[in-house]
C-alpha cells in the first residue's frame, strides 16, 4: 500500500441521509446500519465528489496508507450493482411470491367507496392501487407506473400522517422506502429506470422532516436528471407530530 487521498467518514456526525451515496459515481459508499461507510477502499478515487453533498460535514479527504484505486474493480462492482445475480426461477427475493405485481383499478376502488357510502372515517376503504409497494420489490417493468402520477413516500409517513390515503395516495401508484436503512444507490438506479421506462406524468414525493429523509429528495432529483425525462416533481414534508411542514 502507498499513501494516497481517500475519503474518511465521521460516524458521530453522519445521519445516514444517503446524499453522499448518490453522488459517488464509483459506488464506494453505502448506508450500512444507518451510517455511510466505504464498502471497499479500492472503489474510492479520493476526489471527494461526495463531500459537497453532506449536510453535516461528516466527510473529508485524508491522506493515508490505502490500497490503490482500481478502476477495473469499480467497473465490475458497478455491473454487479446494476445487474445483481438473479435468484433461481421460482425463488422470490423476499423468500415468497408476495412481490408479484397486482393492480387494483380505480373503478374497483370507486365501487368500494360507493358500497360503503355511509362509513365512518375509521371504516374508509384503502386507496392502494398497486402491489408491491416496497422500493426493493418493485421493478421498472411493472405496468402500474407507466404514464401515471407516481407517489414516492418515506415509509414512516403513513404512520405519522393520519390521512395519508386520502391526501396523497388516491389514484397514484406508490413506492415506499427509507434511504437510511436501505441501499441509496440501488434506489437511484431503479428509480432512474422506472422514470426512463414509465415516463410518469408527475411525481409526488412525501418525506419526514428528519435529516435522513432528505436523501429521498436528492435521489428523486438525480433520477429525473439521469432519466432525461421532463415532468413535475412536487414535495411535501411531514413533521414527526403529523403536521405538514412544507407542501409543494
Amino acid at each position: 500500500m502507498a499513501k494516497r487521498k481517500i475519503i474518511e467518514i465521521d460516524e458521530d456526525k453522519c445521519t445516514g441521509c444517503g446524499e453522499c451515496v448518490t453522488k459517488c459515481a464509483e459506488g464506494a459508499l453505502q448506508i450500512i446500519d444507518g451510517k455511510a461507510k466505504v464498502v471497499n477502499e479500492v472503489f474510492c478515487d479520493g476526489l471527494g465528489a461526495c463531500i459537497g453533498e453532506c449536510p453535516t460535514d461528516a466527510l473529508k479527504i485524508v491522506e493515508r496508507d490505502a490500497p490503490e484505486f482500481d478502476e477495473k474493480a469499480v467497473e465490475q462492482h458497478l455491473r454487479v450493482e446494476k445487474h445483481p445475480k438473479k435468484e433461481p426461477i421460482g425463488v422470490e427475493p423476499c423468500g415468497c411470491p408476495s412481490h408479484n405485481p397486482m393492480i387494483l383499478t380505480a373503478t374497483q376502488v370507486k365501487r368500494t367507496h360507493a358500497k360503503h357510502g355511509g362509513e365512518t372515517e375509521a371504516e374508509l376503504p384503502p386507496e392502494l392501487t398497486n402491489w408491491p409497494v416496497q422500493w426493493k420489490l418493485v421493478t421498472p417493468s411493472m405496468p402500474f407506473f407507466k404514464g401515471k402520477d407516481i407517489l414516492i413516500a418515506a415509509d414512516c409517513v403513513p404512520f405519522a400522517y393520519r390521512d395519508f390515503h386520502g391526501r396523497f395516495l388516491t389514484g397514484k401508484p406508490v413506492i415506499i422506502g427509507c434511504p437510511k436503512l436501505d441501499d441509496a444507490q440501488g434506489y437511484l438506479d431503479k428509480l432512474t429506470d422506472i422514470f426512463k421506462d414509465g415516463t410518469p406524468k408527475s411525481v409526488t414525493l412525501v418525506h419526514m422532516e428528519v435529516p435522513c429523509c432528505h436523501g429521498l429528495q436528492r435521489i428523486v432529483d438525480e433520477a429525473v436528471k439521469r432519466s432525461g425525462k421532463n415532468f413535475p416533481v412536487r414535495t411535501t414534508v411531514v413533521g414527526i407530530k403529523g403536521h405538514i411542514i412544507r407542501s409543494g
